[in-house]
C-alpha cells in the first residue's frame, strides 16, 4: 500500500487540511514552501489518464476549493500548481496527486527541485499550518 493510501486510511501520520468522499488533502512533509499541500484522490490510481471521470472532476473541484483558503492561511497572493504524471516526470509516489505551493514573491520558480525544499519543520509547526488552512476552508463553507 502506498504512503498516500496509508495516510488516507489513518495508518500513517498526515497533517490533514481537507477531505471529502473522493479526495483528501494534507501537507507535504518535505515542503517547497510553508503550506505546500498535496491533494490526492481516494482511489489509488497512478496516472491522471487512468482516473475515472468522477475522480478527476472531484480532484480539480477540491483544488479550486482549497486555493483561496491556502493562500489566505499562508498570507500569499499566489500558488504554483503542479502534477507529475509518471515516474519519468518526477512523480515520487505512484498515486495521482496535485501539488499546491504557496508563493509570496515573483521570479523564476522550480516546481519540484529538491534544492528548493525548505528545512525540516517540527510536528507542532505542521499542525499549526494545517489548523490555519482548515480554519480558512471552514470559513468558506
Amino acid at each position: 500500500m502506498c504512503i498516500f493510501c496509508r495516510i488516507i486510511e489513518g495508518s500513517a501520520p498526515g497533517y490533514v487540511v481537507y477531505e471529502d468522499e473522493l479526495t483528501f488533502a494534507f501537507l507535504d512533509i518535505n515542503p517547497i514552501s510553508d503550506g505546500h499541500t498535496l491533494i490526492v484522490t481516494r482511489a489509488h490510481v497512478e496516472r491522471v489518464e487512468d482516473l475515472p471521470a468522477q475522480h478527476s472532476e472531484a480532484l480539480f473541484r477540491t483544488l479550486r476549493r482549497l486555493l483561496g483558503p491556502i493562500q489566505r492561511a499562508m498570507g500569499v497572493p499566489s500558488t504554483s500548481i503542479g502534477v507529475n504524471n509518471g515516474r519519468e516526470a518526477g512523480q515520487l509516489v505512484p498515486h495521482v496527486h496535485v501539488h499546491v505551493i504557496p508563493r509570496s514573491a515573483a521570479g523564476k520558480r522550480v516546481f519540484t527541485d529538491a534544492v528548493a525544499r525548505i528545512k525540516p519543520r517540527s510536528p507542532e509547526y505542521f499542525s499549526e499550518i494545517a489548523a490555519k488552512i482548515r480554519g480558512e476552508v471552514e470559513a468558506t463553507v
